[in-house]
C-alpha cells in the first residue's frame, strides 16, 4: 500500500436565523450555527475535501453541489461517507486524519470525544487516529471577530501499488 495525503480547508459565516451548530457530525450550539446549503458543518467539508484530494478526486463542490436542491440541509457526514466510498472503490482505506478547528467561540474541547466517536466509523478507523483539535484567530479577521467558523483537516490515505 502506498501512503498519500490531502488537504481540506473550509469556512462558513454564523447564520443570522437560529440554526443549530453541527461540527464532526454533533450538535455543538442550538441555535448559533453557519449558513449553508447543507447542515453547513465545517469539519466534515474539510475532511471530505482531504479524503478527496488525498485521492485526486475533485472536491465536494463537484459531488455535491450547492446549486442542488436534493442537497439542501444534507448531514455532512453522508459526504464524509461520499469521499470514504469514492476511496474503498480504489481498494484503498483511511490511515489517519488530523482536523483544526479555528473559531473564537464555542468551546470545541467538551465536544471532541463525541466528534471522534462520530467520525471513526465512518472513516474504518480507531477513534485515537481522528485528531480533533481547535484554535483561535487571536481576535483577527472575520474568524477573529466571531463571524464564523473555519477548519482545515488533512487525511492519510493507503492506496494498493
Amino acid at each position: 500500500m502506498i501512503p498519500l495525503v490531502g488537504l481540506g480547508y473550509d469556512i462558513h459565516r454564523f447564520s443570522s436565523s437560529p440554526r443549530p451548530l453541527i461540527l464532526g457530525g454533533v450538535r455543538v450550539h442550538d441555535s448559533r450555527g453557519l449558513e449553508g446549503h447543507s447542515d453547513a458543518d465545517v469539519l466534515c467539508h474539510a475532511l471530505a475535501d482531504a479524503l478527496l484530494g488525498a485521492i485526486g478526486e475533485r472536491d465536494i463542490g463537484h459531488w455535491f453541489p450547492p446549486t442542488d436542491p436534493s442537497c439542501a440541509g444534507i448531514c455532512s457526514l453522508r459526504i464524509v461517507e461520499k469521499a470514504v466510498e469514492l476511496l474503498r472503490a480504489r481498494e484503498g482505506r483511511v490511515a489517519n486524519v488530523d482536523c483544526t478547528l479555528i473559531a473564537e467561540a464555542p468551546r470545541i474541547l467538551p465536544h471532541v470525544a463525541s466528534m471522534k466517536e462520530t467520525l471513526a466509523p465512518i472513516l474504518g478507523i480507531a477513534p485515537n487516529r481522528v485528531g480533533i483539535k481547535a484554535t483561535t484567530n487571536e481576535n483577527l479577521g472575520a474568524i477573529g471577530r466571531a463571524e464564523g467558523i473555519a477548519s482545515l483537516a488533512t487525511a492519510c490515505v493507503l492506496l494498493p501499488e
